[in-house]
This record gives structure tokens, C-alpha cells and sequence, in this order.
């Protein structure tokens, strides 16, 4: 055996290595050469399948379009067979009309021949009875005339007995209601009103996509006087069972917003006799709040009679001001809002809104260097609210789709001068002091000190001598007294689950529960007139502490839905106003303006 391959052979090898590699390589060209052949011929099945489908499609399309041809026509056919019956039963229906027509003719014809000779008939007859009956004739009238001016003297004291007695019931009412209020304010409670809202269109859309169980726009909630207010509780299967409530005020669905702001409207008139006055909004998510207290946004920026609580306090405060002296009130506006426990001045400009921490004083419910913005009249103050309004913390939720996300609290500080005190007195001695000038000796010069004005001066210059206030040590300047107005939006209470929020807007529904949770706390604890009031546990019940505790007079306007879908909510509203009815404060104090004398 050879040790050693000569080249040849290595050739030969190599040579006959590629060729069974070229071999191999066409065995694989026959090999995909037949795939391919089979795969054109599977596609030309497949081709012709589709072709045919396509036809039998086109035909099947052809024989529904002949058969919808036939049955329209056949339709079309018996359609006018129809119209024709129903021309013929026309037909025949006016025959026979025609034929009652005639008849009705003829026996009308013949009852006028029958009239006409009765009427004769009696006529001849009734002529030997004349004179007898002439005189029963002209008595008849007379009695019917007595009789009707009878019952019409009847009717007119009927009318005036019960127009009397709506009178007075009436007075009897607003008597009782001055007295009520009076009671109110001398024991210091919190005056409560409730308004029941209409049926809104969200109402309605919830209802339709609900599944079982009764409609959420099923109204449970009622206001069955001006003072009461009904919830039906009754469940499905169970016996009836109403709820009662009774405030100061309740307004129903059909009550508008000027009906809302008459029974608010005395409260401002205290405003300027110097009582600090406050006004809260309170209910749930969607039951009014903003739109009592803001109006609808068309009417933020015109006036009308959807305007809500502020516009029209503004208003009714500028018109009480243009009753007394020129330039004796100026009225300063400041609007903040409380979002997620954080205080915003909304007139501080939207880039560079400062935050700002309420004092814990409870004498104060002011928020130091608060933005205060002068107001002349009321197009000022809309013109505020509709550029602050833009700038308050708005979300969209399942139940309303501009849902406020903030307390919002808008203050009217009302700076009085008081009247001065001393004029009435120097008019007074102005009569004096020309007497003296005549009766004037040199012995009445130690009546006056060294450097003291003589008589002579006391005349050129009256408004200088001292008065005896003056000379008992007190100042002539007389002392300005400020009240404040506050009218409170707050955010409603929500349920995450019905009102569909997530993410950061949870946080925002914690804080919102949290402070109303709070300021519930602050009642409950008035009320039941415990030693440590929880005003610290939030920022909203530091702001309203003034109010709440201090010596404001304090509107709760309780805002509710009617529908059962919310009920749970409006009976927790509810039952927060029936607990403020209870707190007793003692009678809000008088700011006076006047001089202190010794």
C-alpha cells in the first residue's frame, strides 16, 4: 500500500467528488421543478373554485334580486288590488251617505211642516189666554233678576270672606316666619334651607344604562311644604316608608333662582348694620351647588334670572350702599379656593397663584396678604367671577362633566365710616356761641387758658372748638368698622365608584371627603357643645372658623338630588343639615363703628 497520493489521483478524486455533488444538485432541480409543476397546478384548481364560487355567487345574487323583483311586483299587485277594494268601499260608503243625505232632507222637511203648523195651531188657541199670560211673562224676569243679583251679592262676599282669609293666613305665615327667624338668631343657630333640584338630563342617560333594578330617575325626594321636606325610603318588597325633614326654607324643582335669593336677600341688609354673614353650599356631586351659588355660565357674564347667589348679593349690597351718603361704604372682593388642602388666591393671576395658610385665630377667618381687589358696582364683580371661574380646579366624572374639584370662597369685605358724632352737636351750639359774642366781657377771659381762642376765633373757625366729648378725652375722627360676606361653594361629596374617577384624581376626591368629613366633625361637636371643637383638622374649618363658631350669621343651603340613584347621598346632606340646626352659638354680635367715651 502506497505511503504517498500522486497529484493525479488527487484530481481524479476532487473530480469525482463534484461530480456527485452536481448529481445531487440535479436531483433537487428535478426535485422543485415537480413541486412547482404540482403548486401550478393546485393554484389553477384553486383559480378555478374561486371562479366558480364567484359565479354561483353572481348567480345565487341574480336569483334573489329576480326573487325580490317577483315579490315587490306581486306586493306592488296586491297593494293596488287593496287600493281598488278600498275606491270600491268608498264608492259604496257614498251611496250611502248620499242616500242618508236625502233621507235626513226629507225628514227634516217634514219635521219643519210639522213645527210650522203646531206653532200655528197654538197661536189661535193662545189668543183668549193672552192677557193672563202677559202678566206671569213680565213677572218671570223680575224674579230671575232678583235671583242673579242675589247670587251674585253671595258670590261677592264668598270672594271677599275668603280673600280675607288668604290674607290673613298670609300674615299669619310671615308672622310666624319673623318670629321663627327671630328665635334662630337669638339662640345663634345656623339657619339651614334646602333646595331639591329638577330632574337633569344625566338623570335620564344613567337611567338608560343601568341595568336592573329601579330607574335612577325615579323621583324619591319631595318638597311637600316650604318647610318640609319628604324622602321616600320604601325598598322593594318592604312596607312604605317616608322620611321627614324640617329647615328654615325648602325650595322644590319649580322654584328659580330669584325665589331662592328672596329668602336670602335679609340676611344682606344685616351685612351692613354691621353683622358679618355667611353662606355655604353643601350636597353632593351634582345636586346644584354651583349653580345656586354661581348661576349658569351664560349668566356669568350677563344678567338675568339664572344668575346665581353672589351676582345678585353683589347687586342687592351695591344697591343698599346707593341708599345711604355718598363714599360712606367701599366694598373690596377676594375669591380663594381650598384644592387639595392647599389655600389658592384665585386674583393673584393664573401664572402666579400664591398659596396661603389660614390663620388659626378664631377671631379671624381672613388669610394674610390675600389679594383684595376694589368693586364700584356689579358689572365688576362679573367680570372678576367669570375670569376666576375659568381658573377653579374643573374635572369631568361619570355623574357631572364640569365637576368642581375645590372649595371655592368668594368675600365681600363692606368698609362702613360711621356718621359723625359731634356734627349734631356742633349744629347745636352754633346759636350758643353767637349769643356769647354779644354778651362778651373781658371777665370771661379766664374762661380761657394762655394762647386759647377767643371768641372772635371760636366763630371763624366753629369746627374746631372742643365738644364736651372732645374735653372728656375722646377723638373726634369717628372709627370705621369692616364686615365681611363670605358665600362658600363647596366641592361635593363623592363616591369613587359612581363617579368613576382614578389616578391623580383620587387624591383629589380624598381631600374633598376628608375636609367635608371634618367640617361635619365641627358641627357635630358645636352641637353637642363639647369642650375641643376639631377646627384644625383641616383648612376649610380654619377658613370658615369665624363663621362656624364667631359671631356670623351662618346660611347652610343644602343642595340635594331627587332621584333614588343618589338617595344614600341626599339623606347623609340631609341629616348634616338637621345636626346644624341644633348648634346653639349664642346671638351674633353687632359691629359698631361708634366713638368710646370715658
Amino acid at each position: 500500500m502506497p505511503l504517498f497520493f500522486t497529484r493525479n489521483q488527487i484530481f481524479a478524486h476532487q473530480v469525482h467528488v463534484l461530480e456527485h455533488k452536481l448529481r445531487g444538485k440535479e436531483e433537487r432541480i428535478l426535485e422543485l421543478e415537480t413541486e412547482n409543476a404540482i403548486l401550478h397546478v393546485r393554484l389553477a384548481e384553486s383559480l378555478a373554485k374561486v371562479r366558480q364560487e364567484q359565479d354561483e355567487k353572481a348567480e345565487k345574487a341574480a336569483d334573489r334580486q329576480r326573487d325580490q323583483k317577483k315579490i315587490s311586483c306581486s306586493a306592488i299587485a296586491e297593494l293596488i288590488s287593496d287600493v281598488q277594494a278600498l275606491k270600491k268601499g268608498l264608492s259604496e260608503l257614498f251611496a250611502i251617505y248620499v242616500s242618508y243625505a236625502t233621507e235626513l232632507e226629507e225628514k227634516s222637511k217634514e219635521l219643519r211642516e210639522n213645527v210650522e203648523r203646531r206653532r200655528r195651531s197654538s197661536l189661535k188657541k193662545g189668543d183668549g189666554q193672552s192677557s193672563e199670560n202677559k202678566s206671569e211673562d213680565e213677572a218671570g224676569p223680575e224674579a230671575r233678576a232678583r235671583a242673579n243679583s242675589d247670587l251674585r251679592a253671595r258670590l261677592t262676599s264668598l270672594e271677599r270672606c275668603l280673600h280675607e282669609e288668604r290674607r290673613r293666613c298670609g300674615a299669619e305665615r310671615q308672622r310666624r316666619k319673623e318670629l321663627h327667624n327671630t328665635l334662630v338668631e337669638l339662640r345663634g343657630n345656623i339657619r339651614v334651607h334646602c333646595r331639591v333640584r329638577p330632574l337633569l338630563p344625566f338623570d335620564r342617560v344613567q337611567s338608560a344604562t343601568s341595568g336592573s333594578g329601579p330607574a335612577p330617575s325615579e323621583r324619591v325626594i319631595h318638597a311637600v311644604s316650604d318647610d318640609t321636606v319628604m324622602v321616600n325610603c320604601t325598598k322593594a318588597g318592604a312596607p312604605a316608608q317616608n322620611k321627614m325633614f324640617e329647615f328654615e326654607r325648602v325650595h322644590g324643582p319649580e322654584d328659580s333662582q330669584e325665589a331662592v335669593f328672596e329668602d336670602v336677600k335679609p340676611l344682606l341688609t344685616s351685612l351692613l348694620d354691621g353683622y358679618n354673614v355667611c353662606i355655604v353650599a353643601y350636597g353632593q356631586t351634582g345636586s346644584g351647588k354651583t349653580h345656586t351659588m354661581m348661576g349658569s355660565p351664560e349668566s356669568a357674564e350677563h344678567s338675568g334670572p339664572r344668575q346665581g347667589v353672589v351676582v345678585k348679593a353683589a347687586a342687592e349690597i351695591f344697591r343698599l350702599i346707593s341708599e345711604k351718603p355718598p363714599a360712606s361704604h367701599a366694598v373690596e372682593m377676594a375669591v380663594l379656593e381650598v384644592y387639595n388642602n392647599d389655600t389658592v388666591d384665585l386674583l393673584a393671576g393664573d401664572a402666579g397663584r400664591r398659596r396661603e395658610n389660614p390663620p388659626a385665630s378664631a377671631a379671624s377667618c381672613q388669610v394674610s396678604s390675600l389679594t383684595h381687589e376694589p368693586v364700584r358696582d356689579v358689572c365688576e364683580v362679573t367680570q372678576i367671577m367669570s375670569r376666576v371661574l375659568r381658573l377653579r380646579a374643573h374635572r369631568p366624572t361619570l355623574v357631572h362633566a364640569d365637576s368642581s374639584r375645590s372649595h371655592l370662597v368668594v368675600t365681600f369685605a363692606v368698609c362702613s365710616k360711621g356718621p359723625d358724632a359731634h356734627a349734631p352737636v356742633r349744629r347745636l351750639q352754633s346759636p350758643r356761641r353767637a349769643v356769647r359774642k354779644q354778651l362778651w366781657s373781658p371777665k370771661c377771659r379766664r374762661a380761657n387758658p394762655a394762647g386759647a381762642n377767643s371768641p372772635e376765633d371760636d366763630l371763624a373757625s366753629p369746627a374746631s372748638s372742643p365738644s364736651p366729648s372732645s374735653r372728656s378725652g375722646s377723638s373726634t375722627s369717628p372709627s370705621p368698622f369692616r364686615t365681611t360676606l363670605q358665600l362658600v361653594d363647596l366641592a361635593g361629596s363623592e363616591c369613587v365608584d359612581m363617579t368613576g374617577v382614578s389616578g391623580a384624581a383620587l387624591w383629589e376626591v380624598s381631600c374633598i371627603n376628608r375636609s367635608l368629613s371634618a367640617l361635619s366633625d365641627v358641627l357635630s361637636a358645636l352641637a353637642e357643645r363639647r369642650p375641643h371643637v376639631p377646627y384644625r383638622n383641616s383648612k376649610l374649618t380654619q377658613l370658615l372658623r369665624g363663621a362656624i363658631g364667631g359671631d356670623a350669621k351662618l346660611l347652610l343651603m343644602l343642595c340635594v338630588s331627587p332621584t333614588r340613584r343618589f338617595v344614600a347621598e341626599s339623606l347623609q346632606t340631609l341629616g348634616f343639615g338637621a345636626r346644624a340646626r341644633q348648634v346653639h352659638r349664642g346671638p351674633a354680635r353687632k359691629k359698631s363703628g361708634g366713638l368710646k367715651l370715658k
